[in-house]
């Protein structure tokens, strides 16, 4: 089973600045998110030994897996194959003044990776399939994996052999768990933060 979790909000999510490769800290209400999804993550794995907590190298994901990590009793590992999309020319940028110089690119499904220099859809693809042709066959995975709102989209996609239209679609939340088993995607949400 993997548990798949993306990072508490960030600086760069309220901005709606697309962050790619570069880091933004969590924000106060990242770092409520990251402390509900720890908590959910411990009462979901019930302290069973052998979880591992596989996390995008990247600040935003690293922190948010420390404490699920502390949650969980285990290590952080990181994998750079869970880092997020990388927006090439466009990463930092603003998403409204993208959105102004180049309105083409953003009325279509997976405008994503339409980025200039930015990684393609195939790509992300390939690397998220090679993370996963990784790890212990199920039942024997015990995995949480905190990575980001595109690769996230894209493991859960080459998870369940998704096309693309689907995984582009799907929901990236800062406050749920999606539970990856026998080929099904199952989402949980954490408590509601005030």
């Amino acid at each position: 089973m993997i548990y798949l979790v993306r990072h508490g909000e960030t600086a760069f999510n309220r901005e709606r600045r697309l962050q790619g490769h570069v880091d933004s800290e969590l924000t106060e209400l990242g770092v409520r998110q990251a402390q509900a999804v720890a908590r959910l993550l411990a009462d979901l794995t019930r302290g069973e030994p052998g979880w591992r907590v596989i996390s995008s190298p990247l600040a935003r994901a690293r922190r948010t897996a420390e404490f699920v990590a502390q949650a969980v009793g285990a290590e952080v590992e990181e994998d750079r194959r869970l880092i997020e999309l990388s927006w090439g020319e466009w990463d930092g940028r603003l998403r409204r003044e993208l959105e102004a110089a180049y309105p083409e690119a953003f009325g279509r499904s997976g405008w994503a990776f339409d980025a200039p220099t930015g990684e393609t859809y195939e790509q992300v693809c390939a690397r998220m399939a090679d993370w996963l042709a990784s790890l212990p066959p199920e039942p024997e995975r015990r995995v949480i994996a905190v990575s980001h709102g595109v690769a996230g989209r894209v493991l859960r996609g080459v998870y369940a052999d998704l096309g693309r239209d689907r995984t582009v679609d799907q929901d990236v939340p800062q406050d749920a768990v999606y539970r990856l088993q026998d080929g099904r995607i199952g989402r949980i949400d954490c408590e509601p933060l005030g």
